[in-house]
């Protein structure tokens, strides 16, 4: 038998004793990183965080009515409607159209979205904000644009039989700036919104 043929050879105690420390490191390095870093970062975040790490849950009496990180659907006229969803306000199946600006179905689309907004708040179909009619990127975008909450006020106003001026109040008092004062634009939270005109009723029905 030749020298070069005897190097090849059977697992060896030293061999063994290589690959121990390799299987001890690798199953170190799963638990530290995969079971441990997941334990104290989810700790850390619902300590320092309640709100957040539970999925910015809104309670009202008790009950979930909803995220605020998450639209929901508002077919009520006494509502303010948020943005259409592609996803159909489905958080776990959140995504847009992904159909370009120059699809002819999606074209039809925004059109006809922009005329059921415009008969359903009574304005003309040019004043329709483009938010409204258009879907966002994740589908269940919780804001929209000022101005399109303030085509909505009349609508709200009249269905609840409000002062439009203590609607338009409540919408100024939940519109947010930018982010950071340069941060992206000033937005309204649908859901906040609507769960302060439903306190307004209540107040006024309690007098």
């Amino acid at each position: 038998m030749s020298s070069r043929e005897s190097t090849v050879h059977a697992p060896t105690a030293s061999d063994a004793g290589t690959l121990r420390p390799a299987l001890m490191l690798a199953l170190l390095t799963l638990l530290c990183a995969g079971l441990a870093y997941a334990l104290v970062a989810t700790g850390l975040g619902r300590l320092l965080f309640p709100g957040q790490a539970q999925g910015s849950l809104v309670e009202r009496d008790g009950r979930i009515v909803g995220s605020a990180l998450v639209a929901q659907p508002f077919a009520d006229a006494r509502y303010f409607m948020p943005r259409p969803s592609a996803a159909g306000f489905d958080p776990m199946a959140m995504a847009g159209s992904n159909q370009a600006r120059s699809n002819p179905e999606l074209l039809q689309t925004i059109a006809a979205t922009r005329a059921e907004i415009a008969a359903r708040d009574g304005i003309d179909v040019s004043d329709v904000p483009a938010d409204l009619a258009t879907r966002s990127g994740s589908g269940i975008d919780p804001h929209i644009s000022p101005d399109a909450a303030r085509v909505q006020i009349a609508r709200v106003a009249a269905a609840r039989r409000l002062d439009p001026a203590q609607v338009r109040a409540l919408v100024k008092a939940h519109t947010q700036g930018p982010t950071l004062v340069v941060l992206g634009a000033a937005r309204v939270d649908v859901l906040a919104l609507n769960l302060a005109l439903d306190a307004a009723d209540a107040t006024r029905g309690a007098e």
